[in-house]
């Protein structure tokens, strides 16, 4: 560890004792030693080898013992046990404006607030303000804050941190000493938005890489730089974090590095209670035998575990649900057998329906439903109609030249209007295989206002699926402002599916709703909303269901096509 890193990690130390509400002089002395250690002047282990460390200003004996524990080991119990204690994730909370430690306690010990995410759903749902000293004004005032917060964080969507990503991971690949590289941190688990790039490699000697790694065109300034581990700002704002451990340690090392924070805390604790210590490096018996995991399922094997899936270590009970056995058997994208949203050239799309079928007939798919825009066919009823019948001809006779390999539905996405009513009337939809309804403007009515509307479009009986059901737009709008327990009770009722939309600037569902509809026993149905063949590849949609421990047995589309038919056949007898 180098003194940036020794200073980061004596400040989290003062956050999380702020939080605990501990006295402030203790808090102080944390926040002092941070800053003496940035402003050294001197490399820490340099001034270790000729100086005792409590001489350091603002480093008395016990903060020097801490220091000492971390250069020798890399880990420090008294911080692993506050973080038992205290989520970490509180931290976040607190560079939201006028958000102090009192606050975020008292967030977390009377609401079960942990993260920025669920304080936003809180103050979103109402449910701030009846806490002490929080009423409309303030929850207002948090939301606000909340937006300012994550647009001064430099984020990226997942698909732009893979490009970005790309090159560096090239660069290490072509290392003559390294023999492994991976992607790890939120992009391995699949976050849809990224602030960090992170990334593994396994190598018995690293420090020349990571020397080397730092002088490369890209990077702005190094923000940390040690044997093992470095931290840079590139030249786009991003950090990229990078860690090395020779190839026997690998698994660890990627284990950690995956995270979550919180799911390594979890982890170590489980470690703890089976007689291991856990760390990057690997496992430590209590009778000092050291356990070497050159893959990452060795990890979790030694501990008596499964092997969680990255998209699952969110600290959401999925170590507990490892422990009994009762992991969810992950949807993938494999699964799927079907896309039921899709446009052509005839409405926004770019390319044919032929060239569409082409393209979902390579990616595996059985079944397309092809579900053009309403609003392009708004002219006369019999222009209309005329229009619709040309269209189930095209299919036809397309569905005859792919005879068994692809089944073509005729479909089509029509707009709910303001008053929940839909923009093609019930004689047009009922003549059609599939009728997707989606939420495409006036997305900002109140809330009982717009959660009426969307469940009187699900009571329509020829509507099938909902699409992209809050209407969020990444990263402007994060949706409308939903009841979502009303919203799931209709679809549940009518046996209607929610959408999860694979759609980069969608995906909406997202994780937390998708993973409450599934619970509550509502259909879902993961489409990629093509407008092009070469969105047809989308997988973040899977991701999304895979983080919300969604199975394939709950998504419409990744049942057998004889499964898919007969459901939409029992709604239209319906």
């Amino acid at each position: 560890m180098d003194n940036t890193e020794l200073a980061e990690i004596f400040d989290r130390i003062a956050s999380l004792l702020e939080i605990k509400g501990e006295i402030p002089f203790k808090t102080l002395a944390y926040r002092r030693a941070a800053e003496s250690l940035r402003n050294l002047g001197e490399d820490i282990h340099q001034f270790q080898s000729h100086s005792p460390l409590s001489t350091i200003p603002g480093v008395g004996k016990a903060i020097a013992q801490k220091i000492e524990e971390l250069l020798n080991t890399g880990q420090l119990a008294f911080l692993h046990r506050l973080e038992e204690e205290i989520p970490p994730s509180l931290l976040e909370i607190l560079d939201i404006s006028d958000v102090g430690p009192k606050k975020a306690a008292l967030f977390w010990q009377t609401a079960g607030i942990a993260n920025v995410d669920d304080l936003e759903e809180a103050a979103r749902e109402g449910r701030l303000r009846d806490l002490s000293g929080i009423g409309i004004k303030t929850e207002a005032h948090l939301l606000e804050g909340i937006r300012t917060y994550r647009h001064s964080k430099r984020r990226v969507p997942l698909r732009i941190a893979h490009k970005l990503v790309e090159p560096w991971l090239k660069w290490l690949k072509e290392q003559p000493n390294v023999s492994q590289v991976q992607i790890a941190g939120s992009m391995r688990r699949w976050k849809s938005h990224i602030d960090e790039l992170h990334v593994v490699f396994a190598c018995e000697n690293s420090k020349p890489v990571i020397e080397s790694l730092s002088t490369r065109k890209g990077i702005r300034r190094v923000l940390a730089q040690g044997v093992h581990r470095a931290a840079f700002e590139l030249e786009d704002g991003l950090r990229l974090q990078v860690w090395s451990q020779p190839q026997e340690r690998f698994g660890s090392l990627l284990q950690f590095a995956t995270g979550s924070n919180m799911h390594n805390v979890r982890l170590r604790e489980f470690a703890q209670h089976a007689g291991f210590s856990l760390s990057e490096r690997g496992l430590l018996g209590r009778d000092g035998v050291e356990y070497l995991c050159a893959g990452e399922n060795e990890v979790y094997e030694k501990l008596g575990l499964p092997c969680i899936p990255p998209e699952l270590r969110e600290d959401h009970g999925e170590i507990q649900a490892a422990a009994a056995n009762a992991l969810p058997d992950l949807i993938r994208f494999e699964d799927l057998t079907a896309d039921l949203h899709m446009h052509t050239s005839r409405s926004d799309g770019e390319d044919s329906m032929e060239e569409m079928a082409l393209a979902a007939r390579a990616a595996g798919r059985r079944l397309i439903a092809i579900t053009d825009h309403s609003f392009i066919l708004k002219m006369g009823k019999k222009l209309l109609f005329d229009l619709l019948e040309e269209q189930r001809a095209e299919m036809v006779q397309l569905g005859n030249k792919f005879g068994d390999q692809l089944t073509l539905l005729h479909g089509v996405e029509v707009d709910i209007l303001s008053d929940g009513t839909l923009d093609l009337p019930d004689e047009m939809l009922q003549k059609l295989d599939i009728v997707v309804a989606s939420l495409h403007f006036d997305l900002k009515q109140p809330r009982h206002v717009i959660t009426q509307r969307l469940v009187r479009a699900i009571r329509n009986p020829y509507v099938d699926i909902i699409g992209h059901p809050s209407g969020r737009f990444l990263p402007d709008f994060e949706g409308a402002d939903l009841d979502w327990e009303t919203v799931f009770s209709a679809a549940r009722e009518c046996n209607v599916a929610l959408e999860i939309n694979a759609n980069p600037s969608h995906l909406d569902l997202d994780e937390r709703q998708a993973r409450r509809a599934a619970h509550r026993g509502v259909l879902l149905s993961i489409n990629t909303d093509s407008h092009a063949p070469r969105q047809l590849g989308r997988e973040q949609g899977v991701a999304v269901a895979r983080r919300a421990w969604i199975e394939s047995r709950q998504v419409i589309n990744a049942w057998s096509l004889q499964e898919i038919l007969s459901w939409l056949k029992t709604r239209k007898n319906k």
